[in-house]
């Protein structure tokens, strides 16, 4: 499978001003000339739980989460190596029996003063960049398919190769749809025109790695334009539903084909940490799965778990190079919203997500609602 490195310039948009919701709490105490010992003692507590808890959760055996589709030979026609053999791993549950406990802890931690503290905090450093939030999604969208269009040759990730010269011309006026809130609508139809060209060439099952990711970005473009309404409210939880499926999907790989990555782990052993693959592929596709999972969870859940997937897509771009950097530019970008966001209530089950018990229940049932339906669309396109 060829290697492609993209080349672009930097690109430049208009932006415009975004007003902070209303209602968004803020450290309201009352200023005063005199600190007292107490107080600087508890804000550096705070700051130390703050940094302990981001540390805990990136802590983790993890890969530079690259697209392994992108650097290596595959077929996804193969037989899948059933689930079943996951769960007899002992280092898929040593990773689970890990992951959801402090899964747990995270969202207890939210229910106490020190969690709402440490919201108020990250609400004080993320507030500049989350006036801007809809400016930056436009910028970085943009910038993706500015960079793809340069490049040629693909329809929307390096993996789906083209040569048909009308594919480049429609990212480029994608990008130029997204200057105006009126176009933008017309940019995301060019996006779901190339995902269905790229189905007429590429297998289904591949295709759906970018269905979820593609749907986000078009849904997110879609209702940006609705001003007013309360579709245009959900946009930004469009892209949270996207990337967190998108990410679980994709960690079932990790259990069902792990000769895919037998290559990257000879050639590069420091991304397993020098340990055996059939040791960490278990565990790192059950971090990937939790912290996917945690983006939509309760809110200081949700912005660990993005701070600690961006850790990891950064990590990734030091090994791979530009084409990572390019190729993960939207799920980074998504990933820095989750961050930002300063939202309080969860918009799906809020009152299950707040008790602790629901924490394993959601792992649980989300593991057993995807994973069939990764294996079983398997063998329903391939016979095995």
């Amino acid at each position: 499978m060829a290697t492609f490195k993209f080349d672009f310039p930097n690109t430049m948009f208009g932006i415009s001003q975004t007003k902070i919701p209303e209602g968004m709490p803020r450290d309201e105490s009352p200023p005063t000339r005199l600190m007292t010992v107490g107080s600087s003692f508890t804000r550096r507590l705070e700051a130390t739980l703050c940094i302990s808890a981001i540390a805990g959760l990136i802590a983790w055996p993890t890969p530079a989460d690259a697209h392994v589709k992108w650097f290596t030979s595959f077929d996804v026609a193969t037989p899948a190596r059933p689930f079943s053999e996951t769960l007899l791993s002992a280092w898929f549950w040593l990773a689970v029996a890990i992951a959801v406990p402090l899964f747990a802890m995270t969202a207890a931690v939210q229910r106490t003063v020190i969690g709402n503290k440490i919201l108020v905090l990250m609400d004080r450093a993320a507030e500049p960049l989350w006036n801007r939030a809809d400016d930056f999604v436009r910028v970085v969208t943009g910038a993706f398919f500015v960079a793809i269009f340069v490049i040629g040759g693909v329809y929307l990730t390096p993996d789906l190769h083209t040569h048909s010269e009308w594919v480049s011309w429609t990212q480029l006026a994608i990008a130029g749809g997204l200057f105006s809130r009126r176009t933008m609508w017309l940019s995301a139809t060019g996006i779901l025109v190339l995902w269905v060209a790229a189905l007429h060439q590429y297998q289904i099952f591949h295709l759906l790695d970018y269905l979820v990711l593609g749907l986000g970005v078009a849904g997110y473009l879609v209702l940006f334009s609705l001003t007013g309404s309360w579709w245009h409210r959900q946009r930004f939880n469009v892209l949270y539903w996207a990337i967190a499926i998108t990410l679980m999907r994709s960690s079932f790989e990790k259990f069902a084909y792990p000769e895919w990555f037998q290559p990257l782990a000879q050639e590069k052993p420091f991304l397993t940490f020098g340990m055996p693959t059939d040791v960490f592929l278990p565990m790192a596709g059950v971090v990937e799965f939790t912290l996917g999972l945690g983006l939509l969870w309760t809110p200081l859940v949700r912005r660990f778990s993005a701070i600690a997937l961006l850790v990891i897509f950064n990590a990734a771009v030091v090994p791979f190079g530009r084409l990572d950097l390019v190729g993960h530019s939207l799920i980074v970008m998504m990933l820095v919203i989750a961050t930002v966001d300063p939202t309080r209530d969860a918009q799906i089950a809020p009152a299950f997500k707040r008790v602790i018990v629901s924490v394993p229940a959601g792992f649980v049932a989300a593991l057993a609602i995807l994973a069939p339906t990764y294996w079983s669309l398997h063998m329903a396109l391939y016979g095995h």
